[in-house]
């Protein structure tokens, strides 16, 4: 396997551990924490495996939620 692909899967891996406990916000899916997991999909394995090819993706998806998340703060508080 390529040096390079290798790299890429690894860093996928350590983002999705890292990320595990804030999920939520990397999705259009609810934006609360869940309370453990609810089906076999929603496991730190299967989360890992998601990140690990699709990393780029839940970056984009995360700074987006990041920014709308303080656009509505502000418009809230002011």
């Amino acid at each position: 396997m390529e040096p390079e692909m290798v790299v890429f899967l690894m860093f996928g891996a350590l983002f999705g551990l890292i990320t595990y406990s804030n999920r939520h916000l990397f999705s259009e899916g609810t934006t609360t924490r869940s309370e453990g997991a609810r089906d076999p999909a929603d496991t730190r394995l299967m989360w890992v495996a998601m990140t690990c090819f699709l990393w780029p993706i839940f970056i984009v998806s995360g700074v987006y939620t990041a920014w709308y998340r303080s656009r509505r703060r502000a418009r809230l508080s002011g």
